[in-house]
């Protein structure tokens, strides 16, 4: 009787382990949670890249943008997260510059949610160099400086290579996030902003899987 019940609660046991580890690995699925994106994109590092591709203009984008930085906090030294301005338009690709020159001047963490709350809170569309020139000076960066990064081959070779990438990653709206140049997660798919960032963290391990089987 004894070991009948002691078989039973082992094979209980085993049956509940076994369960969960299908279950687990199975929580997030290729083409209903997240996309393949073939041919893959190569990124710049050598780390494991996760791209949030963005618009100043959109108030999604904005209200993920604080869930973005807490979800980097957590993030192992092997991986990297950079921002990739999306474009389908002349204001956008302003926008995109912007961006670019902002990281050239290494003024990123002192103007970009300013640029995001002046157009999504303030309400204006920052559409010409002058006013975002204003900006970037109310934020401490010399005007000459701002409009010498913005003009620069630089900066619109970095505009034309996140045109590039968006296309590539067959990017139709924003947030939306790509890891390791192989896996897009949208929002739609995902269901919330939150779900993003866990699908994320999931495709993240499993490009860390793939490498050190590799």
């Amino acid at each position: 009787m004894i070991r009948r019940t002691l078989l039973a609660v082992l094979s209980a046991g085993l049956l509940a382990l076994t369960a969960s580890l299908p279950a687990q690995a199975q929580d997030y699925v290729e083409g209903e949670h997240y996309d393949v994106i073939s041919p893959a994109i190569r990124g710049s590092s050598d780390k494991i890249e996760v791209t949030e591709f963005f618009w100043y203009g959109c108030g999604h984008c904005y209200n993920f943008e604080p869930q973005l930085v807490q979800w980097k906090k957590g993030l192992a030294d092997d991986v990297v997260v950079i921002g990739s301005p999306a474009m389908w338009n002349g204001l956008m690709e302003i926008h995109a510059k912007a961006f670019y020159t902002a990281e050239a001047l290494d003024v990123l963490d002192k103007v970009h949610m300013p640029l995001f709350q002046a157009i999504n809170i303030d309400r204006k569309r920052l559409a010409t160099e002058d006013e975002l020139a204003d900006l970037f000076a109310a934020n401490g960066v010399d005007r000459e400086a701002f409009s010498k990064a913005f003009k620069s081959f630089g900066v619109g070779s970095q505009v034309r290579q996140a045109m590039a990438r968006s296309k590539a990653a067959r990017i139709s709206g924003t947030p939306e996030v790509m890891v390791a140049g192989k896996y897009r997660v949208t929002t739609r798919k995902a269901g919330s902003q939150a779900n993003m960032l866990k699908i994320a963290s999931y495709l993240i391990e499993k490009e860390r899987a793939s490498a050190s089987g590799a």
